[in-house]
This record gives structure tokens, sequence and C-alpha cells, in this order.
């Protein structure tokens, strides 16, 4: 932050016309016997309240020292060429603001932001009437640092009770002690080349060199993958038994709107910024769109709760060291999930669901999650049966993170994480309440009285993010290679199901009407006619993880059956329409998609 203070025998403005599409209503002022503090606010600087206080303290020093009667804060850009984004140099000004009068007492006056201003000054000339000072966030600290109450863990058992995460005994606990050491102290975990990445490959998953780092491609395989991951999220958001909107959106939003920037701040630096007509920022989840879209809805009490969700391409300017190859993304989809409730009561109940949910899903692929519970002060003080209620339904102690005041939109924020194969904590699944945003945002409900009130909002991923459970899949896919087992991916997820393998090319037409029954039963199937040895095709369709390789020779054809070799399950002979109905009934309760390849191997181009 640049600063330039002017003592001035009087001082006066008045807006002409906007500058930015963040600005404050306009107003005119005056002030005598004024120190005038033009600021400059710059990239890095933040509404950090020690920062702020130690800014406002040396203005105050300022004024006191020249003996003004007043003080003007008066936004000011052309002190530095490094200058912060609109909506966090208003929020800095209004906080700067705040704290000088807090100092100063009456007396304090503030500028409009954002508009072309004309002033008059009348500078008193004296010694210590024109000075200029320089502010960096972390030069300076609150005086009453050692008095702020700061974050704490606790440990909750099942049986409810609380513990000290020092002095815990882990013992049977692993998974608990790797998100304990990882996230209470800090302790970088794991290390080497994850197995996981060598599978990435074979399926298409890949970073794409040409963008932005942490933006990816996929191939035709890990489109299939990526789309029914997608179809599944809707799936399973329809379970929780409640009604749910599937709805599209935009991803750009306007930041000039007061509920998008205020909402913003909470991303700070990790936010993009697309510069337009006005500046707009990327969504870093569904939330703007879903809420943009719920404000505009007539709600009785009698729609809640409701959920409407989104596959949402978000965006979230991670920094290019940290992102990770399915992981940690800038560009990623996220299968979000917003439940409209009548009131935190109501929201409760449905989280007992939620969490019921997410861990049937990880369930599914053989893992389980070990939970960051992060809550407001307030919240656990009112809640914490709540809290231990669910540590019970999980069977294991819960991390509880603490956090003094009501500084987010919500009172609790649930991060699941599973450790993967080289021992790290990874977030995969959350779900968080939300008491802020509705508010925020204008959406509203009539109760059963008439009233006007506004719903509790419950964000979730029930899955993760696409990328991420998919992650969690291949990551899965490690540990079991670690086992010395096969991997092998689930059915649904299989981009394709089934190869079929002529032994010659008089064997490809009955080949060929094989693929086209069990295509017809909605099973993606494809066929090996490429010119190598069938030991090869074999080798190449086991190393892609293909689940069913059915070979068919003159004796196949023959017979009207196929020669089955399972991944993981030995060699049979079946019928073709034994090997689709036991190929069904793995897909019952998942989404299909068809083949986005050509169906012989022939046509597709090597990679």
């Amino acid at each position: 932050m640049r600063v330039l203070y002017i003592h001035a025998e009087r001082f006066s403005w008045e807006p002409r016309e906007p500058a930015l599409d963040i600005r404050d209503e306009p107003s005119s002022g005056a002030a005598s016997n004024a120190l005038v503090v033009f600021v400059s606010v710059e990239r890095g600087d933040t509404a950090d309240e020690g920062f702020l206080k130690a800014v406002a303290g040396d203005v105050v020093d300022m004024a006191r020292r020249v003996k003004a009667a007043s003080v003007v804060i008066y936004p000011y850009a052309h002190l530095s060429s490094d200058l912060a984004r609109p909506y966090v140099a208003r929020e800095v000004l209004d906080k700067l603001y705040e704290a000088v009068k807090s100092q100063f007492g009456d007396g304090v006056y503030k500028a409009p932001f954002g508009y072309y201003k004309a002033f008059e000054l009348k500078c008193l000339g004296h010694p210590l009437s024109e000075l200029s000072r320089s502010f960096k966030p972390g030069e300076s600290r609150s005086e009453n640092k050692a008095e702020e109450k700061r974050d704490y863990y606790v440990i909750i058992t099942p049986a409810g009770e609380e513990h000290d995460p020092a002095k815990f005994d882990y013992s049977g606990y692993g998974d608990l002690k790797a998100l304990v050491e990882k996230e209470v102290f800090k302790k970088e975990l794991g290390g080497g080349e994850p197995r996981y990445l060598d599978y990435l490959r074979k399926f298409g998953f890949e970073w794409e060199t040409m963008s932005d780092a942490g933006h990816m491609r996929y191939a035709p395989e890990a489109t299939i993958m990526m789309e029914l991951v997608e179809d599944y999220a809707y799936i399973v958001a329809k379970s929780l038994g409640i009604p749910v909107f599937k709805i599209r959106g935009t991803n750009m939003f306007k930041l000039s709107e007061r509920a998008i920037e205020s909402h913003a701040r909470l991303f700070g630096e990790r936010l993009y910024i697309v510069e337009s007509d006005t500046d707009l920022i990327l969504r870093y989840a569904a939330c703007f769109q879903q809420f943009a879209m719920a404000k505009d809805w007539v709600i009785s009490y009698r729609h809640l709760p409701f959920g409407m969700l989104e596959i949402a391409d978000s965006y979230r300017h991670e920094q290019p060291g940290e992102t990770v190859l399915l992981f940690r993304l800038r560009r990623f989809y996220m299968p979000d999930l917003h439940i409209f409730t009548k009131d935190l009561g109501e929201a409760i109940e449905v989280t007992y669901k939620l969490h019921e949910a997410i861990f049937r899903e990880i369930g599914k692929l053989g893992r389980t999650y070990v939970s960051l519970y992060n809550v407001t002060e307030d919240f656990y003080k009112t809640h914490r049966s709540y809290l231990a209620e669910l540590a019970r339904r999980e069977g294991k102690p819960i991390l509880v993170r603490v956090l003094p005041g009501q500084r987010y939109y919500w009172v609790l924020n649930v991060e699941f994480h599973i450790v993967d194969e080289l021992g790290r904590p990874r977030e995969i699944a959350t779900f968080q309440i939300d008491v802020g945003n509705a508010q925020r945002f204008g959406i509203k409900y009539v109760d059963e009285n008439n009233q006007v009130r506004h719903p509790v909002i419950i964000h979730t991923a029930i899955l993760g993010s696409v990328e991420r459970y998919l992650y969690a899949v291949f990551d899965t896919m490690a540990l079991a290679e670690r086992q010395g087992r096969s991997p092998r991916l689930p059915t649904w997820l299989s981009p394709v199901q089934v190869r079929v393998i002529p032994v010659s090319r008089e064997n490809l037409k009955y080949a060929m009407a094989v693929a086209d029954y069990l295509e017809a039963e909605g099973i993606r199937v494809d066929v090996d006619d490429r010119e190598e040895t069938l030991s090869k095709r074999i080798r190449d369709a086991e190393t892609s993880w293909v689940p069913y390789i059915a070979v068919v020779g003159a004796r196949e054809e023959a017979e009207g059956v196929l020669a089955v070799r399972e991944r993981g399950g030995g060699q049979y002979k079946a019928k073709p329409e034994e090997l689709a109905a036991k190929i069904k009934e793995e897909l019952r309760g998942y989404p299909q998609r068809p083949l986005y390849m050509p169906r012989l191997l022939s046509q597709r181009p090597s990679r």
C-alpha cells in the first residue's frame, strides 16, 4: 500500500463519472484542517485486521502531529503501477476507513471509490504537510495478536469424548494419525512418484501443455470415464430422496455484482479474473449460477428441502508448483449440489443422509474416509452432540478444527479424506452448512406463517469433483497392485467393457455379430481386427485393463460361444447372452454411455 499525506487547510471532492464497475454510492464532501490520505491499494495488500490497524495507527499519529481536525481517506490509483483488483481495493479502503475512525473518533471521511473525481486542495505548506509512506502486510502485527483467539483442534470419539490431538492414542487409527500430522502439526507426509500417474497415461488423462498450468485434456477413454462420473453424480443426488433439479449456466460472473464480489473475496488470489467490458471472474464452483437462479424462484416452505445440481466447470488459480494431475487443477469439473432447507435443524437432518451417501459411495471402491470437521466456535459449543453422532456413524474418531468467530459464510465445512498409496491424506468429498449466502444473494421462501425467510443452504459434492473421484479410483488400483492383485476398474467405468478378438480374419464376421449383440444390450465393446498375433492382441487388451476379453475362433463360432478371459476372474466359455447378463448385473444402478471411439482397433491412430 502506498500513501501520500497532505495536510490541507481545505479539501473538497466531487464525483464526476464512474471509472469502475465496482464502486461506492457517489457523494461529494469537504473538510477543513484535514489530513488528506491519498491511498493506492497494491497487489498483495489484504484486509487483515493487524495490517490495517498498523496503517491506521500511522495515519492517526500523523494527524495528531500536524494537529489536523479531520482525516479524509481518498482512493487514489496513481501512486502505484501494481494495483490490487478493484474488489480487493474497495474492501481494504473500507476497512482502513473504519480502523482510522475507531482510533481518531469523529471527523473521519472517505471519498467514494470507483469514480473520476474533481477535487480542490489548499496545502498548508509546513515541513510535515507533504509526506509519503509505503506499507506491506506482514511488516506490522496487531498489538493484541497474542490476545486473539486462535483456531484449535480436538478429536471426538464415537462415545462423544474430547481429546487433545497431541495426547491421543492412535493405535488402530493410522489414517487419523496421518490426517492429524498433516493438518494439526503441518508435517509433510509421503513422497516419491505415485503409481497412479502411470495408469493415467493408458487412459488419456494428460496435462495440456499448450494451455495454462493446471489444465488437462481428456482422450476418448478419459472422456467416457469423466461423463460417466458426471451422470452418476446425478443418480447419487437423487438417491437422497429429495427433489433435485439439474441445471446449466455460465462460468463467468460480474465482479460489480455485490453478492458476487463479497463471496469472491473469500478466494482471494485463487480467483481467475477475465478482463472484458467489465471485470469478470471464472466461477470456482456452481454457487453463483445456482444462487442467481434460486433467487428468481418463488419458493414455499412446502418445496423445501430441494436440491439443485450442476456439473460446473470450475476454475481456481492454484500455484503452478502445486498442481497435481487429476487432483489439484486450475480447471476441473464439480458435480456441485446445493440443498435448500428451511432452517439449521432441517439442514442437520439432511446432512445425516448426505453423510451416509458419501461413505456408501467411497465404500463401493473398497475405501473409507478419515474426516476433518471445520466448525465455528459457536456451532461447536451448541452442536457438539451432533458431531459426536457423526463420529458414531463413522465408527471411528474424527478430527475437529474449531474457528473462533464467524469468519465464513458457513458454520460447518467437512472435508472427507482418503489416505493414498503414499500415506498422504487427500480430500475427495465435502459438505458445508451455509447460513450466509441466502441473504447475500436474496434467496427467500415463505414459511407456514406467511413470513419471508432465508433458507439454510447445504453445499456438497458427494463424489468429490469428477477428477478427484477418478483420482480415488486410480489410487485404489495402485493399492491393489501393491497388494499383489491385478488392478481392475469397476466395470461401469471401464472405457471398453468387452474386447472381442477374432483368432483369424475368417472369424471377423462372427466377432462383429457378437459385438453388435453386446452393443445392443448397452455394453461398450470393440473388436481387435489388427494384423497382429493373437498373443499380442490378448496382451494389449490385458494391458488396457479390459475387464472381459472374448476370443472367437472356428470352434467358438461353430458352438456359438465365446472363450472369455475375465480380468482377475479366470477363463471360461460362455454364450453371448450369458456374458451380457453377467455384465448387465454389474452395471445395475450405474449410468451407461456408448463407446467414444471406432469399434475396430485398426481404425484408431496410435498414441
